[in-house]
């Protein structure tokens, strides 16, 4: 029996809302399946629950599942369960608006232990009318359960603006989905493999089973179902429960890497907050992880449904190269990306996970340095940028750094700042570093010079990152980070009282020198002025201590950014025998050809950029004949 149909309005502004929906709020039509499936498995755990108190809800039918089918001839698709259905009220409450949830109004009714059992995972409503992007009519049946056959309700919309009701008989409690696709759809939509690949991408750990007819040998579906997921989501087991091939496996399937993880961290939080966390570190790096558009490790899942792999609200950025899945109990399933900025939930399930991922790595550092090298070698340049764009974290990331050192002059990256601290010389308050474009040029920069002769350990940084590095790491454990490259080289406590008064004499000796070359070089530098640091090369340069590399400039200015310019301190070695040959020339030509030659060399072995690099060749040609003939 079947009565006569009844046409309603959606509530007000339901189009704007609907074109809202369609165009901003989902970017992917194939998020539609995910959406009917996930409201279809939670109106099966719905009735699981409320059977817990009125078994006879479940008479006649207790497999609860889900069925996706489609119809290439008629151009649907159908998506039906045997879950709790609605009535006439509950249809009009729950479809005949977005902002309404009867989900949610449910899960709010419950209290204490019964919240946990429910393990609900929609909210129908708003994903719903995600159908729309692909359907333009969209019909659906549906009988709440405990209801008899005739009291069916049928709902039909080509989402306009309005809706059609009717009482129908159906035979058994749930709800059928069937969406008349738009003629640009079908041909992309209407394939058992299409659809059971969008279930397995975006549904397959739901623990539910979804089922679709098997193929029969003319490739047309037959009358046999069979189960397309896995129906079980691994993160949700117990640690206990799962192997350690297993969890490789599951890895693979995550990263789409085909070797096996390096580590990883299976954690379930309850409290304020309830979520999972399945965390990977990779033994490899992905071959695009400097790619600026490179796409976050992440999987977020609510309540086991897959929402999206790209959740770079999840982790910073300096932390991409993790991989795994997040599942959220807190989370609206039809979240997107907007709405995860600024979240409450997102923002501590991020500090959560971030605290997890560095105390995984501590771990693995202390108790397993030979893997942890291999992970440095991988990702260490990335884990640079941490202090940087982490601030709160920024000291438990100091301890995970490692560098190369003049304590084994290789270019192995294995020194803790924590190695340095217990090799300091007695006296020394300051961690010495130095940063370069290579790390030769690191390892043989005349600044070294003083420190090597006093067995200071010095480490040299040669990744381009180090210079925003140790821009945003001014101390470790209350030591502070110097560059010997700039500013003004303080030893402490570590030069003697005659070292220092030898080298009061020293400047007091080259006072006219340091001033005739101040002359002739002019513009080109801040200053000149005796060295400390030097002891076997003629001269250097010093930068200011908030100056940027002269390598890192110019990389900038090849990128098109714009530079300020800076003058460079040249320091000198009077003691050097060419500064005793600069001192004696009598020509004032000479001499300055002399002193510019000293600063080009200087800027040279800096990694700098002469301005005038022809002119530097032409002095050299120059001096060479003159000393030749």
């Amino acid at each position: 029996m079947t009565a006569s149909k009844e046409t309603m309005q959606f509530q007000t502004e339901i189009n704007q809302l609907l074109q809202l929906m369609i165009h901003s709020l989902y970017s992917n039509k194939e998020i539609f399946l995910r959406e009917l499936v996930s409201n279809a498995s939670d109106a099966c755990d719905k009735l699981r629950f409320e059977a817990l108190a009125d078994p006879a809800l479940l008479t006649g039918d207790s497999e609860l599942r889900v069925e996706v089918d489609f119809d290439p001839e008629a151009g649907t698709i159908t998506v039906r369960d045997n879950g709790i259905g609605m009535n006439r009220d509950e249809v009009i409450a729950n479809i005949g608006t977005i902002a309404k949830s009867g989900t949610r109004e449910f899960f709010e009714r419950l209290s204490g232990d019964q919240t946990k059992d429910a393990k609900l995972i929609g909210q129908f409503g708003v994903g719903f009318y995600s159908a729309f992007i692909v359907a333009d009519r969209v019909i659906l049946n549906t009988r709440r359960a405990g209801m008899e056959a005739e009291h069916g309700i049928r709902w039909e919309s080509d989402g306009t603006g309005t809706y059609t009701l009717e009482t129908l008989n159906l035979p058994a409690h749930g709800t059928e989905i069937v969406l008349h696709l738009r003629e640009e759809e079908r041909q992309d939509l209407l394939s058992a493999w299409r659809l059971r690949s969008i279930i397995n991408k975006y549904s397959d750990h739901i623990p539910l089973s979804i089922r679709m007819r098997k193929m029969g040998e003319d490739g047309k579906p037959g009358d046999e179902w069979e189960t397309v997921n896995k129906a079980s989501a691994l993160w949700q087991r117990s640690k206990s429960e799962i192997s350690d091939d297993e969890y490789k496996e599951f890895y693979r399937y995550v990263s789409h890497d085909y070797g096996d993880p390096l580590t990883w961290s299976h954690n379930h939080v309850e409290g304020r907050l309830e979520y999972t966390s399945l965390l990977f570190i990779p033994a490899k790096a992905p071959f695009d992880l400097w790619d600026h558009n490179h796409s976050h490790g992440i999987k977020l899942y609510v309540q086991r449904v897959f929402i999206m792999d790209d959740a770079e609200q999840l982790l910073p950025r300096y932390l991409r190269f993790v991989r795994g899945v997040i599942d959220s109990s807190d989370l609206p399933l039809n979240v997107s990306r907007e709405i995860l900025q600024g979240n409450r939930v997102i923002d501590q399930m991020r500090s959560g996970s971030v605290k997890r991922i560095l105390s995984l790595l501590e771990e693995l550092a202390e108790k397993e340095p030979e893997k942890y090298q291999t992970f440095w070698n991988e990702f260490g340049r990335a884990l640079k940028e941490g202090p940087g764009e982490d601030y709160s974290n920024r000291e438990q990331i100091a301890k995970l750094l490692r560098f190369a050192s003049s304590h084994t002059d290789t270019d192995t990256q294995n020194v803790s700042l924590a190695d340095y601290l217990a090799r300091m010389a007695e006296g020394q308050d300051k961690i010495y570093y130095i940063t370069a474009d290579s790390f030769l040029a690191a390892k043989n920069s005349p600044q070294l010079e003083l420190l090597r002769k006093k067995g200071i350990e010095v480490l040299l940084l040669s990744d381009r990152v180090d210079e925003w590095l140790t821009s945003h790491l001014p101390e470790f454990e209350g030591k502070a980070l110097a560059s010997v490259a700039k500013g003004t080289l303080d030893l402490g406590t570590i030069e003697t009282e005659e070292e220092r008064k030898s080298q009061e004499e020293t400047e007091k000796g080259a006072e006219g020198l340091v001033e005739r070359i101040k002359n002739a070089l002019g513009e080109r530098v801040e200053a000149v002025r005796v060295s400390h640091r030097l002891t076997s090369s003629p001269a250097c340069i010093v930068l200011g201590e908030r100056d940027m590399a002269l390598y890192m400039q110019q990389l900038l200015k090849q990128a098109g950014h714009e530079v300020s310019s800076t003058k460079p301190v040249l320091e000198i070695n009077p003691t050097h025998p060419m500064l005793a040959r600069i001192e004696g020339e009598k020509d004032d030509t000479r001499f300055a050809e002399w002193s510019a030659l000293l600063l080009d060399q200087a800027i040279l072995a800096e990694g700098g950029q002469l301005e005038d690099p022809a002119g530097f060749v032409a002095r050299i040609n120059q001096l060479m004949l003159a000393l030749a003939g």
